[in-house]
C-alpha cells in the first residue's frame, strides 16, 4: 500500500513545534484517533510506546516512520508530521528526527505492514523528495506533494 492511499489531510502536519519524542508520539496518536475512531488516543500511544520498545524507529536522515499494530482496525492510517525543529528520537544515525511518518494497521494485516512501511521507507530514501519536504512550510501543500510523489 502506498502512503498516498492512507494519508488523509486531517493526519498531515507541517512545522509542528514539538520538543520530546514522547510528546511527538502523543501528537501522532490524537490526530490517528480521529480517523480510528474505536480508538482512543492513549491506546494508538500506546500501540507506538511498545514498538519504540522494541527499538527506535528512527531508521536515519531525520527520519522516523513509528508504526503500531491494532487488534480489531479496519484499516491502516498513515500520520505525517514535520517539525520546525529536529529532536532526539534515537535514531540509528544517532541525528535528531524532523520528518515523521507514522503507521498504524490492522493487528492481522502483516505482510501488508510491511509492504507499506517498506513504500514509505523507499519514498523517503529520495534526497530529491526529502529536500521538497523539508522545504514545505505548509500543510496542504505537504500533503499534496505526497501524493503526487507516491
Amino acid at each position: 500500500m502506498q502512503l498516498s492511499e492512507i494519508l488523509t489531510t486531517s493526519c498531515t502536519r507541517c512545522d509542528e513545534t514539538v520538543s520530546s519524542k514522547k510528546r511527538v508520539l502523543e501528537t501522532i496518536s490524537q490526530l490517528a484517533a480521529n480517523q480510528l475512531p474505536d480508538f482512543e488516543p492513549y491506546q494508538l500511544l500506546e500501540s507506538l510506546l511498545a514498538r519504540e520498545k522494541v527499538g527506535s524507529t528512527g531508521i536515519g536522515n531525520g527520519i522516523a516512520i513509528p508504526h503500531g499494530r491494532l487488534p480489531n482496525a479496519s484499516k491502516a492510517v498513515a500520520v505525517l508530521i514535520t517539525l520546525e525543529k529536529a529532536i532526539d528520537f534515537d535514531a540509528i544515525d544517532n541525528r535528531d528526527v524532523d520528518i515523521f511518518v507514522a503507521l498504524f494497521v490492522p493487528e492481522h494485516s502483516c505482510q501488508e505492514h510491511l509492504n507499506t512501511l517498506q513504500n514509505i521507507a523507499k519514498l523517503f530514501s529520495d534526497k530529491k523528495m526529502l529536500k521538497q519536504v523539508r522545504k514545505c512550510h505548509d500543510t496542504l501543500a505537504l500533503y499534496n506533494l505526497i501524493q503526487q510523489a507516491s
